[in-house]
């Protein structure tokens, strides 16, 4: 069993509840062209007790059947991703996107990445066509503000955590948060102007 970082284990088990849990991974909704919405909050993600083999287990069983080998689309929320605690890591990532299946694959047509911070982006715009197979790099669109997502997903059936809000409002008053960056291909949605983790200690009581 690899664990993404081996100061915390649990049983596997436990660790596909907590999955479970915590909500990571949820379908809901449609966006503007009606595919299904594939919602991932990373700052949920319980990186550090977690191991790849059980986190591709719980995608094969709990969430690629939902998705009925139809086109849908995915939101991945950066909001406050922690690298110490929420990050699985890049090799991780590529692992988990290689063994999605291709029935499954080849359904996937847009990711929207909600509040990309710097060294995302300057990671991406590096090696993320080299490290992504099936022309995932040229599917993926960074969202700055929830109010440019709600012109590509229907806002009315998307529900999103209180702090993704809350960061985006600071991201009003705080423009220089968006580092003003601009990506190296031409999906970016809503340029920014000058373009803390409820995990931490994760609470496994009640899981087991």
């Amino acid at each position: 069993m690899t664990v993404m970082d081996s100061s915390l284990t649990l049983l596997e088990s436990d660790q596909e509840k907590l999955l479970e849990k915590l909500g990571i991974f949820k379908i809901q909704g449609r966006d503007k062209v009606g595919r299904k919405v594939l919602l991932i909050t990373g700052k949920l993600f319980p990186a550090r007790v977690v191991s790849i083999e059980v986190l591709k287990k719980y995608l094969e069983e709990k969430i690629y059947p939902k998705l009925e080998e139809k086109p849908f689309s995915v939101v991945y929320m950066q909001t406050d991703v922690q690298r110490s605690e929420n990050f699985p890591g890049i090799s991780v990532i590529r692992s988990i996107y290689e063994d999605i299946p291709i029935n499954v694959k080849n359904h996937l047509e847009c990711v929207h990445f909600l509040h990309p911070d710097l060294q995302a982006r300057l990671f991406l715009a590096t090696f993320g066509r080299f490290l992504f197979s099936g022309g995932l790099y040229s599917k993926l669109k960074y969202v700055t503000r929830l109010e440019f997502l709600w012109d590509h997903v229907r806002r009315s059936e998307i529900e999103m955590p209180e702090f993704v809000y809350d960061h985006d409002e600071e991201l009003e008053y705080r423009p220089m948060m968006d580092y003003g960056l601009e990506s190296d291909h031409p999906g970016v949605y809503g340029g920014p102007s000058m373009d803390n983790n409820p995990l931490s200690v994760y609470s496994l009581r009640g899981i087991a």
